[in-house]
């Protein structure tokens, strides 16, 4: 079935959130990194060579917008990318 040019019932808006929040390139980075791996917060900063308070800062944002998961392993926490779209968008990118 060919789809139509124009769907006017169709709604974007989740797509068009998605797309917002990975328009940051370190955003872009975190997520990449974690298509590839489950990481904690030190070993996502560490890699990127940026401030913990600006890579906990774009997690909270990723986690808020439902990108990204936490699961706590003791004091850490692992995060993972859980949203099939942002995983679509790193695949077609790299």
């Amino acid at each position: 079935m060919k789809p139509k040019e124009f769907d006017k019932t169709r709604d974007f808006d989740g797509d068009a959130d998605v797309l917002k929040v990975l328009g940051h390139p370190v955003r872009l980075k975190i997520v990449a990194g974690l298509c590839a791996k489950e990481c904690n917060v030190k070993h996502i900063w560490e890699c990127l060579g940026l401030p913990q308070a600006t890579v906990s800062q774009h997690l909270a944002l990723l986690k808020n917008k439902g990108i990204i998961e936490g699961r706590r392993d003791g004091v850490e926490v692992h995060y993972s990318v859980v949203h099939p779209l942002a995983k679509k968008i790193i695949s077609i990118l790299l």
